[in-house]
C-alpha cells in the first residue's frame, strides 16, 4: 500500500472516532456514570433489589460504551503514531507490525460503527430464535437442520452462548422446528436481521433422480424479555401441558415430565420448554418467551397501524421472503432486501453471516434518514 493511501486511511478513521466522540458526548456520560456509582454507594441501595439491579446493569452499559471509545480512539492514536515512525525511521519488521495493526484497527472500527446502530430498545438483549420448515417433509425439514447450523456456528464465532430451548426431529432427516435461546450483549439486535422466509435451491441429497428441489423455511427472531416489561398475562388465558423432554440430549429426556407446553388461548400462540431439568424452570423459560411474542405481536399490530396512516405497503412477518440460497446450477446468496449477495454459499452456511447483517443494518438506517 501506497504511504499517501495509508496516510488517507488513518486520516479518515481519525475522523470518524471524533465524529463518534461528538456523537456520544463522553463528558455527559462520564457524569452518568459518576452520578450511578454515587447512587450504588448509598446506604440502602439494595434495599430495592430489582431496582439496584437496573442501576447496576444501566451503569454497564454506560461504561461499555466509554471503555469501547477509548479504546478505539487509543488503537487509532497509536496506529497513527506507528506510521509517523515508519515514515522517519524505515523498517521491515515494524512495517509488518504495522500493516497487521492498521488492519485489525480497520475491522475493529467497523465493528464499532456496526454497534452502533443497534439502537433499539431491546437490541442489547438475548435472542430466542425459532425454525419452522415450511411444506416438502424431508426436504424443508433438512433445511432447517443446516439453518439450525448456521446459526449456531455464527452465534460460536462470536462467543454468544446456544441453548435448544425445544427440539422436534424430523421423522427421517433435519428437524420439525428449533427454538434456541442465543445470549451475548446485541445478540438480538444482530439477530433481528434474520426473521422471515429462507428460500432453499439445491440438488436433493433426498432424490434419486438428482433432481433440483426448491425447500422453504420460517426463522422468528424475538428479545428475550423479563417481567419487568410491562406485557399482561393473565393465568386464566393460559393453557399449560406437560410431557417428557425429547430433545436433543440431556440426562433427564424421556425419564421425568419436566417439559412445558404453554398455549396461550386469546392468541392461540404456543410456545414450549424442555430445556431445563425441572418443569418450573421450563414453564419460567415458557412464559418469558410467551411474553416476547405477545410483545412482537404489538409491535408488529403497530407498525402496520403506522403504516396505513402513512401510506405505505408493509411486509411484515411469515410471509416475506427475505433471503435465497441457492446451490444449483450456480452458487449465491442474496439477501432480497438490502441486494447484498454472496458467492462463497459454503462459508455463508459455515456462520459467515456478518456482512449480510452489516448490510441489513444500514438498511435500516437508510430508511430511518432517507436524506
Amino acid at each position: 500500500m501506497e504511504l499517501s493511501e495509508t496516510k488517507h486511511i488513518i486520516e479518515e478513521m481519525q475522523s470518524a472516532v471524533a465524529d463518534f466522540r461528538g456523537s456520544l458526548d463522553l463528558d455527559a456520560l462520564n457524569e452518568a456514570i459518576q452520578e450511578n456509582e454515587a447512587r450504588m454507594a448509598e446506604p440502602g441501595f439494595w434495599d430495592d433489589q430489582a431496582q439496584a439491579q437496573k442501576v447496576i446493569d444501566d451503569n454497564n452499559e454506560l461504561k461499555g460504551k466509554f471503555d469501547a471509545y477509548q479504546q478505539l480512539a487509543d488503537e487509532v492514536d497509536n496506529v497513527a503514531v506507528a506510521y509517523e515512525l515508519l515514515n522517519e525511521e524505515p523498517d521491515a519488521d515494524m512495517q509488518a507490525e504495522f500493516e497487521q495493526d492498521l488492519a485489525k484497527a480497520q475491522a475493529d472500527l467497523k465493528q464499532y460503527q456496526l454497534n452502533l446502530l443497534l439502537d433499539g430498545p431491546y437490541d442489547r438483549n438475548n435472542a430466542i430464535l425459532e425454525i419452522h420448515p415450511g411444506a416438502g417433509g424431508t426436504e424443508s425439514q433438512d433445511w432447517g437442520a443446516m439453518l439450525l447450523r448456521m446459526y449456531t456456528r455464527w452465534a460460536a464465532s462470536h462467543d454468544f452462548k446456544v441453548e435448544t430451548v425445544d427440539y422436534q426431529a424430523g421423522e427421517e432427516a433435519g428437524i420439525k422446528s428449533v427454538t434456541l435461546l442465543i445470549s451475548g450483549h446485541n445478540a438480538y439486535g444482530y439477530l433481528r436481521s434474520e426473521k422471515g422466509v429462507h428460500r432453499l435451491v439445491r440438488i436433493s441429497p433426498f432424490d434419486a433422480a438428482g433432481r433440483r428441489h426448491t425447500s422453504f423455511a420460517s426463522v422468528d427472531v424475538m428479545p428475550e424479555l423479563d417481567e419487568n416489561v410491562d406485557i399482561e398475562i393473565r393465568s386464566d388465558d393460559l393453557k399449560v401441558d406437560v410431557y417428557r423432554a425429547s430433545g436433543a440430549g440431556g440426562q433427564h429426556v424421556n425419564k421425568t415430565s419436566s417439559a412445558v407446553r404453554i398455549t396461550h388461548l386469546p392468541t392461540g400462540i404456543v410456545v414450549a420448554s424442555q430445556a431445563q431439568r425441572s418443569q418450573l424452570q421450563n414453564r419460567q423459560t415458557a412464559l418469558n418467551m410467551l411474553r416476547a411474542k405477545l410483545y412482537e405481536r404489538e409491535e408488529e399490530k403497530k407498525a402496520k397501524e403506522r403504516a396505513a396512516i402513512q401510506g405505505e405497503q408493509l411486509d411484515i412477518g411469515w410471509g416475506s421472503q427475505i433471503r435465497s440460497y441457492v446451490f444449483h446450477p450456480y452458487t449465491m446468496v442474496k439477501d432480497h432486501r438490502t441486494n447484498y449477495e454472496s458467492h462463497d454459499g459454503q462459508g455463508v452456511m459455515d456462520g459467515d453471516l456478518d456482512p449480510f447483517i452489516d448490510a441489513y443494518l444500514q438498511w435500516k438506517l437508510a430508511q430511518r434518514n432517507p436524506q
